[in-house]
């Protein structure tokens, strides 16, 4: 589904990825883990096309986001992805309404009556119906983070990126939108990508969980074999130690 083959990116002299390998299996999710400054956002925004590698290949549902010589072509495969940001990035003048719709209208072309269907749908299974007519600013940020995924969603995307899914949110809200997640790759079986450092709660999610590390993977596996080895520098993230292999910058 999605193939990163030999990626490296730096930024000046800094490296950030180096020849990174990387499979994204189909209707799995996979999350990708490591502290801040390892890579992981830099990994997405080369998925989506918004940055470009400075070697290597990267194929997203059969496609070459590397090979794309056009924003174009690069705005047909970003048709098979929906993303969910941190701040859910919806758009303040819109409600909330207007904020589902937003892709359907303007990148689906679809026509008002099917938008329409597709907003109602979503919002009845995300428990959105009574906030539509709302603007962002008159709800929680636990809506707005289902609002963002009511519009990730709209487009029925193969793929869905998560940003820092639960970047500031309290337990509470965090825990909501872990369900919400997996409710959502239950029911419309999309391929997940999760970027995030919070570890063990994201492995809820998580079929497949990558650790980056200097701009390598130094670790991938299933959710129980992170939390079962001794690995000092998995432990020592995975914990949130002070002291380890790990020098905090």
């Amino acid at each position: 589904m999605i193939s990163v083959r030999g990626v490296s990116k730096s930024f000046g002299s800094q490296v950030v990825l180096s020849r990174l390998n990387l499979e994204v299996e189909q209707g799995r999710t996979t999350t990708i883990v490591g502290p801040s400054g390892a890579g992981k956002s830099v990994l997405l925004k080369l998925i989506m096309g918004i940055l470009s590698a400075d070697e290597g290949e990267i194929d997203v549902c059969g496609y070459s986001v590397t090979n794309a010589s056009s924003e174009a072509e690069k705005n047909q495969i970003r048709e098979n992805l929906g993303v969910l940001f941190q701040s859910a990035a919806l758009f303040d003048s819109l409600t909330v309404y207007d904020n589902i719709a937003f892709p359907l209208t303007q990148c689906k072309l679809q026509s008002r009556e099917q938008a329409h269907e597709r907003v109602v749908s979503l919002a009845r299974s995300l428990s959105l119906v009574k906030y539509l007519n709302k603007l962002p600013q008159e709800v929680s940020i636990g809506i707005r983070k289902r609002v963002g995924l009511a519009r990730a969603l709209a487009v029925e995307p193969k793929v869905l990126l998560f940003d820092e899914p639960n970047t500031g949110l309290d337990p509470l809200v965090g825990q909501e939108v872990y369900d919400l997640i997996a409710e959502s790759q239950k029911n419309q079986g999309f391929t997940g990508v999760v970027i995030s450092h919070e570890l063990p709660e994201v492995f809820q999610v998580s079929d497949r969980v990558v650790m980056l590390l200097r701009g390598k993977i130094i670790m991938e596996g299933t959710p129980d074999d992170f939390l079962s080895t001794d690995n000092p520098e998995v432990v020592q993230f995975l914990h949130g130690y002070v002291d380890g292999p790990i020098r905090i910058q």
